[in-house]
């Protein structure tokens, strides 16, 4: 049975021919949606004086931080302040406790997070945490904060929206209940208000000529997680109902269209799926039942997977405190329902309901055909009958999560929009209201056929700034003239690819704290939240904790990296002949920029992130060479954990390519840093290409620079 009481959208329902509520219910600020950014939002307007309502659709409070995201995506911590630095450091209060730790103790849990531990003393902050203490938390800030909180109210979408020129005079919601207020905060995934006051939005990915984004866009050929089919298994798995055979049709969760060109524009959005709370101690598992509607056919992609070489899937590797896991997207197919969602940002709310249902049914007859179809090796179907939904969460909800996760829905199309110059730090920012730092990250959006008759995933992406970045205050505003008192901090003004970046819980609950000190301005000033001071609110900001710049420790420790980095890279402009680097070169499969070795060239370099499965290769292209004969060099940083037999091919124009094999875990001869691979002779024009073929045994294979010296 679908555990659908929280789910992401109300049982049919109409407004009714007149609201049977006497009088409105009228408030400084309405907030609508009980995100983490709405109550992080509403929480300060109260702290601030203001009179404030919540109208949350869902009955459960703090949209994915309580909803199994509690793997927090949290980037440069040192740039999160304000009331989200606060909600960390609750959850750090809530472990202090020994009634915290029912399943395990501390020291049993370790505090393993991402990228960086779990559990900073120092700060008093916690970043791993299990979605009850989550929701918990929350309570307590609207408890202790004595906010109004209506629950279960959806806003009538189609006339639910009352405006007064540029201004919203008031909202109602479904059951009749109208909200007047000063200012208006949308706080939803969906951006629904936004949409329903007419203010500009888009859906989708944008061009990469929109706005000068090479990451937008279609990216076919991008490889930037073990997302992908070429780079995760051994052999192409075939997309047709009989293998083979186009005739035949293609099997589930496979789009017949064929890719477009990379950089073009598209309706497609990154895929969702629900961050489950998974454990393996037997006194807490609730096992993996076959779900209503299970049809094994649906994952015959998965079972060709499997057969194709691929071992990795769950059980999952981020653990939560009380042997609990937040469990994630990970491999070629996995929780991610890639191509299912593209409905969802516009559906009307049964059509959303249909959709979160799918996502659901998914998603647990996957857990289900891994469990239990012979198809499966027999090593993951023991694995996986160790593994079960954990009893104590999401009680009222069969123990499945209350959201779905909506990585990307509406974006608000405003007159400043964060793009990908922002996030790389391309460019100044003006009138800061919050940081980011997490990398631009997208989820696949699509799965194709490719030219060989192969199946592949699209979309997937991971751009890394160097450092945290800036989102102005112009990002949660609509443009001017279409509406003076609404704010926007969840679907703010960016491109998809920038987006990727902002969307992480840390950041919404920081641009919610934000938009309240705005909207207090407004009603302060008298004045449309497009003419909000900026010194006022900055100094406000300031005040409340928030860090609107890189501080000068990180700034330092940058300097200090970059330094190193320099000394220990070779440029390009001092070496001879024809140099080709690596970013310039043509990746499939799955890579990683990298600066860690001593020596390198140009500005970095790839590895093949150690996967040990064939597919990976890294290409090097001189075009337009004149005719004679030429060195050909590979260059690459040396090191005991690479591999001793990696595989190269060096071809000439139309020639067959020649192969040799070269050890990267000894230094190369030529200055430390090339090898060579013999000599060529190259026609006039001609192109020599240079193929690194990834995926050794023994280590990681590493791709730098290819350097062509004429004779």
């Amino acid at each position: 049975m679908l555990a659908l009481a929280c789910a992401s959208a109300p049982a049919e329902k109409s407004a009714p021919a007149a609201a049977p509520f006497a009088a409105p219910i009228t408030a400084d600020v309405v907030v609508y949606g009980g995100t983490s950014a709405g109550i992080a939002c509403a929480v300060r307007l109260a702290r601030l004086g203001r009179e404030v309502v919540v109208v949350s659709p869902d009955l459960h409070i703090g949209g994915l931080t309580s909803s199994g995201l509690g793997w927090t995506d949290s980037g440069e911590k040192a740039v999160i302040g304000g009331l989200a630095a606060e909600f960390y450091g609750r959850i750090w209060q809530h472990y202090q406790s020994p009634d915290a730790w029912r399943w395990q103790t501390k020291d049993e849990y370790g505090g393993r997070g991402q990228g960086s531990p779990a559990v900073d003393g120092t700060s008093r902050t916690m970043w791993v945490f299990e979605p009850h203490a989550a929701e918990g938390v929350f309570e307590d800030l609207v408890t202790e904060a004595g906010l109004r909180v209506e629950r279960d109210e959806w806003l009538d979408r189609e006339t639910g929206v009352t405006r007064d020129g540029g201004r919203i005079t008031a909202i109602r919601t479904l059951s009749g209940k109208e909200y007047r207020a000063e200012v208006f905060i949308d706080a939803t995934y969906e951006g629904d208000l936004m949409a329903a006051a007419g203010v500009t939005y888009t859906v989708g990915r944008e061009s990469s000529g929109t706005y000068g984004e090479p990451w937008n866009g279609a990216q076919p050929g991008a490889r930037h997680h073990g997302h992908h089919f070429d780079s995760t298994v051994a052999n192409p798995v075939d997309p047709y109902v009989v293998p083979g055979d186009p005739t035949s049709g293609l099997i589930d969760g496979v789009d017949g269209e064929p890719p477009a060109p990379r950089g073009t524009g598209d309706h497609r959005v990154q895929a969702y799926c629900f961050r489950m709370c998974l454990t393996d101690l037997p006194g807490n598992r609730i096992a993996f039942e076959e779900p209503e509607g299970y049809d094994p056919a649906r994952y015959e992609l998965m079972a060709r997977v499997f057969e194709a070489g691929w071992r990795d899937t769950l059980p999952p590797s981020s653990p939560v405190p009380n042997r609990k896991t937040d469990t994630n997207n990970d491999g070629p197919m996995s929780t991610d329902h890639v191509g299912a969602n593209y409905d969802y940002p516009e559906a009307t709310y049964a059509e959303r309901r249909a959709i979160v249902e799918d996502h659901e049914r998914y998603q647990k007859g996957l857990l289900y055909f891994l469990r239990t179809n012979p198809r499966v090796p027999e090593a993951t179907r023991r694995q996986m009958t160790r593994w079960g939904l954990a009893a104590d969460e999401f009680t009222d909800n069969g123990h499945w999560p209350y959201r779905l996760y909506i990585r990307e829905a509406r974006r608000m199309v405003s007159d400043t929009v964060v793009t990908e110059s922002d996030v790389l730090g391309k460019r100044a920012v003006l009138e800061p209201i919050a940081m980011g730092s997490y990398q631009m990250d997208s989820h696949n959006v699509r799965r194709y056929v490719t030219a060989e008759g192969a199946v592949e995933n699209e979309g997937d992406l991971a751009v890394r700034p160097d450092g945290p970045y800036a989102i102005p205050y112009g990002a949660i505003t609509p443009r001017r003239g279409e509406c003076t008192n609404l704010l926007v901090p969840v679907c703010v003004s960016s491109s998809h690819i920038a987006y990727g970046s902002i969307r992480m819980e840390p950041v919404f609950m920081i641009l919610g704290d934000s938009a309240a000190h705005a909207a207090h301005l407004v009603i302060e000033r008298q004045c449309p939240v497009q003419d909000v001071p900026y010194g006022a609110l900055s100094e406000a900001l300031e005040g409340a904790g928030q860090v609107l710049a890189t501080p000068p420790a990180l700034v330092r420790a940058r300097r200090a990296r970059d330094t190193r980095e320099k000394q220990r890279s070779v440029p390009l402009s001092d070496l001879r002949g024809v140099v080709v680097d690596d970013d310039t070169a043509t990746f499939t499969g799955s890579w990683q920029t990298s600066v860690s070795s001593d020596r390198f060239i140009g500005p970095g370099y790839r590895h093949d992130r150690n996967q040990g499965r064939p597919g990976p290769t890294a290409t090097f292209r001189a075009a337009g060479l004149q005719v004679g004969i030429y060195e050909v060099r590979l260059g690459f940083p040396h090191g005991s954990n690479r591999a001793t037999a990696v595989m190269i091919t060096v071809q000439t124009g139309d020639s067959e390519p020649e192969r040799r094999v070269v050890n990267q875990r000894q230094k190369p001869p030529i200055d430390g840093l090339w090898v060579a691979l013999g000599e060529f002779h190259v026609e006039d024009g001609a192109t020599v290409t240079v193929t690194v073929h990834g995926g050794a045994a023994d280590g990681y294979v590493v791709a730098d620079a290819v350097q062509l010296l004429p004779r």
